[in-house]
């Protein structure tokens, strides 16, 4: 028999997990559409143009270190396996770069506004299953709108750091390409070590987190009010 605290924990464990698959898997199944769409079917031929979470999944971005993150720091945040893109094999593979790297955030601004609007549907709902729903849908807006915003950041590997190097001019764009093999570990960085550094001098150094909790409530708040749902 499940202990209560089991139960809770299990019960916390699936609304933060089924938002962040969702938001991950789709994430990286729209770059290898408009990849495909683009020219290029390398995620195609290697099963990443798919919505099947598992094709998407890494054991450390995806599980571990979201759930590690939240329940030290309270700041939700994880990744998938980058689908792999041939950049040479699409049509034009400056300017479809820059489609490609926009596909990803995109959908998870579309995820934000669905989860949003399905708000609306939460006091139609049986009573037993509207917290819970009601919770995945909170996850649901906060982790895609924290999701697209990192992604934006213009270092590459991340999405913006594609999309500056697509749009930049050669002087500002190769020296920034450059950098790709050092941005995921300076991003790690700031991510996990500055917090963890902060929290050993306890000062809150937690920096992303502070960037994006107000937005991330302010939208929170705004869809309570425009929806009646408390």
């Amino acid at each position: 028999m499940i202990s209560p605290q089991m139960a809770g924990l299990l019960r916390e464990i699936s609304v933060l997990a089924l938002p962040a698959i969702f938001a991950i898997t789709l994430h990286e199944a729209a770059h290898g559409y408009v990849a495909l769409r683009c020219g290029d079917d390398t995620a195609l031929r290697m099963g990443r143009v798919t919505f099947n979470p598992l094709h998407h999944i890494d054991l450390f971005g995806t599980v571990i270190m979201p759930l590690l993150l939240f329940f030290t720091t309270g700041f939700l945040f994880g990744y998938a396996k980058p689908v792999p893109v041939n950049f040479n094999r699409l049509n034009r593979p400056r300017r479809d770069m820059v489609w490609v790297a926009l596909a990803g955030p995109a959908v998870n601004i579309l995820l934000l506004i669905v989860s949003a609007l399905l708000f609306y549907a939460v006091p139609y709902l049986p009573e037993y299953f509207q917290q819970w729903f009601f919770e995945n849908l909170q996850y649901s807006v906060a982790f895609n709108f924290i999701l697209a915003a990192f992604n934006m950041i213009p270092l590459p590997p991340l999405d913006g750091g594609r999309v500056a190097v697509g749009i930049l001019p050669d002087a500002l764009a190769f020296p920034l390409a450059r950098m790709e093999r050092y941005g995921m570990l300076l991003l790690m960085g700031v991510l996990i070590l500055v917090p963890v550094v902060g929290a050993h001098y306890q000062q809150d150094w937690n920096l992303f987190g502070h960037a994006v909790n107000g937005p991330v409530n302010w939208i929170l708040s705004a869809i309570s009010k425009l929806t009646g749902v408390g």
